[in-house]
């Protein structure tokens, strides 16, 4: 496919079918998924009402990803969470905040690919170690607290079993911190690498 500039119109056919208006071609939700991760911005129409349904087919892309075998990123205590929260009044700010998460999420990869880019590089020992995984597994516990201490503080009882709000105040997570933290043991594990190679 080729890439256009620009927002792309997707029209969604009775039929099902979705054609992409930028190349003339019909695409399927697989086609739409790598576009989305090539950053290629485009709306889906319905053909016959003209509606935008982007969010429902965007929605339908992620129920086919969680499908497939080893795709799952969403866990089940996540999926139970986000569906209490419809028709709750934390609904109105769970999506600037999931937005947020998901922009600051990003953003770590990026440092950390970089960090470990930079770390590594073609060190030819380094090709032969499988980075510790516990790194990853730590930030995602960090995010994972962090959303839900978000959700406590707008819960009308989050001070009631969380304790004092200075208390609270005291334990939310750095970001920078935790990048610093990263780089830290990424150096570690360097200093190591190099010590093996020397």
């Amino acid at each position: 496919m080729a890439k256009n500039t620009g927002t792309i119109t997707i029209k969604k056919y009775a039929n099902r079918r979705l054609y992409n208006t930028g190349t003339s071609t019909y695409v399927t939700l697989d086609d739409l998924a790598v576009m989305v991760k090539k950053g290629e911005d485009f709306v889906v129409l319905d053909a016959k009402s003209g509606d935008d349904i982007t969010h429902s087919v965007l929605t339908q892309i992620i129920f086919e990803q969680e499908s497939k075998t080893g795709n799952t990123l969403l866990p089940v205590s996540f999926l139970r969470q986000l569906i209490s929260i419809y028709g709750d009044q934390l609904q109105m700010v769970v999506p600037s905040y999931l937005e947020h998460s998901m922009s600051a999420l990003t953003e770590q990869q990026e440092q950390v690919r970089e960090q470990i880019t930079k770390s590594f590089g073609d060190n030819p020992v380094a090709r032969n170690i499988q980075l510790p995984i516990q790194l990853v597994e730590e930030q995602v516990r960090r995010n994972t607290e962090m959303f839900q201490k978000a959700m406590q503080m707008f819960s009308p009882f989050a001070l009631a079993h969380s304790g004092k709000p200075s208390d609270e105040a005291a334990k939310k997570s750095d970001t920078s911190k935790d990048i610093d933290d990263l780089k830290s043991q990424l150096k570690q594990l360097q200093d190591k690498i190099n010590s093996i190679d020397s």
